[in-house]
């Protein structure tokens, strides 16, 4: 009997360590420590569309380093919090690629909150639990959008903040469907929200339709939204009155408003036609939930005509094609403001939740199977695409070379097919030699090709002509006895304080799109731009937006800075009288 017993015993531990390791939590924090093994390595990335997007990190991790606050110290067209992540990653991962570490920065917040739904949902069943959990770690691993906006494939550098945001919508999808735990519940919808709010504000509108579609359907309690409410506030309040960053993020979203002043239904088309391969499939499915529940659904509406109760309401509510709507409409919205992310990829937790229901249900086999079939069509592009994307971009990396640099750090990581290297060459050769030809082009209002921040030569070539520029700035500060401690470059990235260990001006925008992402230069704007100690203008090519933005910022370096050639592919407003080892930040 006492052998028994000791076996027994002993057999018990080894079947915790099993049930364990069998755990979606184990497998949570096995991907968490194999991500961030592959963040302490440098892992040069294929070169893609727009890629200088994910520069902007380097740029905001700078200011942060010297003690700017996002839109309190420079203007932000997006919240924060994502600039708060990677600057903590790099500097615990300093290796690390700066597209891993940006893509992957967001984990910080959304691997605790996915393993509490996890913690929730494994008690009732494993299988579900990793069913929810393998597409987020799927769709958070892999940066990569859901949309095509250039032919050849690439790493997407761009739209990071609107891929952080749909990850946000997965995790808080999946607990408002499947949490049962009122805690859980309200700490994940909680800091999902707070999540949101301070990655891209249109994402906490999604979110909040998102909460008040769970709420009228009364899986959200009114306990629970008070508690999240509670919190999603109090954080609110504690940042503003220490920081005033929150009315100060609210007042450079106004500004944006007024840049972007263009019809929002355009845009809500757009949005719409882009994701039609999800959505045609997702709006048969709900007309067909409709038709398939009219009965239960116009019972319910003569029910709350007799008697109305917030049960009733709840009833109505809580029908799978009332949440698909929701779901839906959450979508476009965010969607329609957005150039690239991961979307709709939090419709599948409902998606999922509608098979098992008629699956269990045992409605006809005929419809559960058109039911399953439809969800399954509607949840499989997202993911289709991101793991066709990423395929393209890795295997047809094997014959890219690396681009040789000198001062480009863990940015310069990148490499790109031979022929393209050749072909940025070439035309960096003609934008020298060439330069009226492009001229001409900018004084018409066109770019050099429809998509040509999108073109990989054009990358390749910028992150060479910064490389350049370095060295260019080193030998004049040796050259002439004096320190450029305030770069500023009027382009869309300024990568050079962060290259070069310096400070970048403060109140000047991040992320210079001078028709979608910068007001007009105010007071303070204009003060720090004057007191910078090197302004850079790109010349390679000459452009009409790069016109714009030289035009914006202008006025304040014309009496203060003498223009000169520092390269080929950069002139330079020097600041006058400049003195060694003066300090010259902006103020």
């Amino acid at each position: 009997m006492h052998a028994s017993t000791d076996v027994d015993a002993a057999a018990k531990p080894d079947s915790i360590a099993r049930a364990a390791i069998r755990s979606p939590l184990a497998a949570l924090a096995l991907a968490l420590v194999l991500l961030s093994l592959l963040l302490t390595v440098t892992i040069p990335q294929p070169i893609g569309p727009m890629f200088w997007d994910h520069y902007l990190y380097l740029d905001a991790a700078n200011r942060l380093g010297d003690g700017q606050i996002p839109s309190v110290d420079f203007f932000a067209p997006v919240g924060a919090l994502g600039y708060y992540l990677f600057a903590a990653l790099q500097s615990v991962f300093p290796s690390g690629h700066p597209l891993l570490l940006a893509s992957w920065c967001l984990l910080i917040v959304t691997g605790p909150l996915i393993g509490l739904v996890m913690l929730d949902i494994q008690k009732r069943s494993r299988a579900l639990a990793y069913a929810i959990l393998l597409p987020f770690l799927v769709f958070s691993a892999l940066p990569f959008n859901t949309g095509d906006f250039y032919p050849y494939p690439g790493s997407d550098g761009f739209g990071i903040y609107n891929r952080q945001v749909c990850q946000l919508l997965y995790v808080l999808a999946a607990a408002l469907i499947y949490v049962r735990n009122p805690r859980i519940l309200a700490t994940v919808a909680a800091g999902a929200m707070i999540a949101l709010f301070f990655v891209k504000i249109t994402g906490a509108v999604a979110g909040v339709i998102l909460c008040l579609m769970a709420f009228a359907s009364g899986r959200f309690n009114l306990r629970s939204t008070l508690i999240s409410a509670l919190i999603f506030f109090s954080v609110l309040a504690v940042i503003e009155l220490s920081l005033g960053a929150v009315s100060a993020y609210v007042a450079d979203i106004l500004a944006l408003l007024d840049v972007n002043d263009g019809s929002l239904l355009p845009r809500l088309f757009q949005a719409a036609s882009l994701n039609a391969g999800l959505l045609l499939p997702a709006g048969i499915l709900c007309l067909t939930l409709f038709f398939a529940n009219l009965s239960a659904f116009s019972a319910s509406l003569r029910a709350i005509c007799r008697r109305p109760s917030v049960a009733a309401i709840g009833t109505i509510f809580d029908q799978n094609f009332v949440w698909l709507i929701a779901f839906v409409v959450a979508g476009i919205l965010f969607e329609s403001q957005n150039t690239g992310s991961q979307a709709f990829i939090f419709l599948y937790p409902l998606l999922l939740k509608i098979i098992l229901d008629y699956a269990a249900k045992g409605k006809s086999m005929r419809l559960t199977i058109a039911v399953s079939l439809l969800a399954f069509a509607a949840a499989l592009p997202p993911m289709t695409v991101v793991a066709q994307k990423s395929a393209r971009a890795w295997i047809g990396a094997v014959n890219n070379i690396r681009i040789e640099s000198r001062n480009l750090k863990t940015m310069g990581a990148v490499n790109v097919r031979p022929i393209l290297v050749l072909r940025a060459q070439r035309m960096r050769d003609a934008y020298i030699t060439q330069r009226g030809t492009f001229d001409t082009l900018a004084d018409a209002g066109e770019l050099p090709s429809f998509l040509f921040y999108s073109d990989f030569d054009f990358q390749t070539a910028w992150l060479t002509n910064v490389d350049d520029a370095v060295d260019a700035l080193r030998a004049y500060e040796t050259t002439n006895g004096v320190r450029f401690d305030t770069i500023f470059n009027i382009d869309f990235a300024n990568p050079f304080p962060w290259l070069m260990e310096r400070h970048a001006p403060k109140r000047v925008a991040i992320g210079a799109d001078p028709f979608r992402a910068i007001p007009p230069p105010n007071a303070d704007v204009r003060a720090a731009v004057a007191a910078v100690a090197i302004a850079l203008v790109p010349t390679c090519p000459p452009t009409n937006v790069n016109r714009k933005l030289l035009a914006l910022y202008l006025p304040s370096l014309e009496a203060g800075h003498t223009r000169i050639t520092l390269t080929p592919c950069y002139d330079a407003f020097v600041r006058n009288g400049l003195r060694t080892g003066a300090n010259t930040a902006g103020s």
